[in-house]
């Protein structure tokens, strides 16, 4: 094993199943929160940073541009749904349901997840959070824009070296 894999401490989890990025591109479980960025069903050039609390279940979703969303009124809208899916697909109900502190009965699913986080009547959150996802958002469509390579990226090197002197 080389020095470069032994400091390693980034660990990649695959996806629990393949999914399908054109409709939800981005998507995490940070900051207390599931969120992530769900393309629009009318307009092409539209994007909704949606996001769900943890243990709260509070939802915020808006526009890329901090507008509010249309459906999410009273309770989730299409965006969030969507991002639960998504989710579900990505990490695992298992692992979607521990995060987000929800219990169901029986096997968790996407859809046992969202009717109990419905069934807890959740609150509109706040929106600040969206500008931080949306920046995450692009900042992960930057690297796509590179050539492949197998040598590392000095952005990515947040940790020097174990044998480095300061």
């Amino acid at each position: 094993m080389s020095d470069w894999e032994r400091s390693s401490t980034a660990r990649v989890v695959p996806p629990a199943r393949p999914r399908k990025l054109a409709k939800v591109p981005f998507v995490e479980l940070a900051d207390g929160r599931l969120q992530g960025v769900v393309s629009s069903g009318s307009d092409i050039e539209r994007v909704y940073v949606s996001s769900v609390g943890a243990g709260t279940f509070a939802y915020a979703c808006s526009t890329n541009n901090n507008r509010p969303c249309g459906g999410a009124r009273g309770g989730y809208c299409n965006h969030i749904r969507t991002l639960i899916n998504e989710a579900v697909l990505q990490y695992g109900a298992e692992r979607v349901a521990r995060y987000l502190r929800v219990e169901t009965e029986g096997e968790p699913s996407a859809q046992t997840l969202t009717a109990s986080m419905t069934g807890a009547r959740p609150s509109l959150g706040d929106t600040a959070a969206a500008a931080p996802v949306f920046s995450r958002f692009l900042r992960h469509l930057a690297y796509l824009e590179l050539a492949p390579t197998t040598g590392p990226l000095p952005e990515m090197q947040w940790f020097p070296p174990t044998r480095a002197v300061a």
